[in-house]
């Protein structure tokens, strides 16, 4: 029979009981019926100040027109006092920034195409943006400053999803004329030239060769050949998606 109360609790959270045999002996006997999962509980304190926090960090982040604002006298940026390389001058007194372009057009250039000085001296292939979404900074002086999204098409290839436009605060922007966009857009790039391979050196070679006889358990029948492409999957966009989604896992520290 088991006597008395429970006399302690072991760090598993079950209870001990004193049990009597039927000779006298006493011994101790673990109650499964107590041990009890213990369930998480919300710390509510703590998601509020998470959230205030990351809404006072969006408040006290600097604006696109704060942050990207230049004195054209001295070539400073006033946010971070840091001056534009001297080779950019000339570009910045000649050449103008996209959101200087959007701001004096009609539902702010979507729909319009826009290319870079750039890109015309570097490619014979049309390159371009076409604006799909446009989120102005209506806190700047002339409305100059902020976001767009569009379709890239680079050497006459297009992109087929929509991203963000980057290095609009560029001064290099410029504005493609309408009885050019029919002719940018019916550009047909050249067909890739195949891929060429070439022989594996002969450490590798035998590396290769003996890695699949020990996998198959017979000779490779073909000779391996090395194909001379560079597949970039490590790109600028990847390592911004990893960012994100490490900041949305993750969370601030509490």
């Amino acid at each position: 029979m088991v006597t008395g109360w429970p006399r302690k609790r072991s760090h598993r959270g079950c209870r001990t009981l004193t049990a009597v045999d039927p000779g006298g002996a006493t011994r101790n006997v673990r109650s499964r019926a107590s041990v009890m999962v213990k369930k998480k509980q919300p710390r509510l304190i703590a998601e509020m100040a998470r959230k205030i926090r990351a809404y006072r960090e969006l408040k006290s982040r600097p604006r696109e027109s704060q942050k990207y604002a230049l004195d054209y006298g001295t070539m400073k940026r006033p946010h971070t006092g840091k001056m534009l390389p001297v080779l950019a001058w000339q570009d910045v007194r000649r050449e103008s920034r996209l959101f200087s372009l959007l701001a004096g057009m009609r539902l702010f250039g979507v729909g319009r195409l826009f290319t870079r000085k750039s890109w015309l001296a570097d490619h014979t292939e049309p390159s371009y943006w076409q604006i799909t979404k446009v989120k102005v900074d209506y806190t700047s002086e002339n409305m100059d400053h902020g976001k767009a999204w569009g379709v890239l098409t680079l050497k006459g290839k297009q992109e087929s999803e929509v991203k963000e436009v980057d290095k609009v605060m560029y001064h290099d922007w410029r504005l493609v004329p309408k009885h050019v966009e029919q002719q940018l857009k019916d550009f047909e790039p050249a067909p890739e030239p195949p891929v060429r391979y070439v022989p594996y050196p002969p450490l590798l070679r035998a590396m290769l060769l003996a890695k699949h006889k020990r996998a198959a358990g017979s000779v490779l029948a073909e000779e391996p050949l090395l194909p001379l492409q560079r597949d970039v999957l490590l790109s600028k966009d990847y390592f911004r998606r990893q960012e994100q989604e490490a900041i949305k896992r993750e969370g601030t520290a509490v």
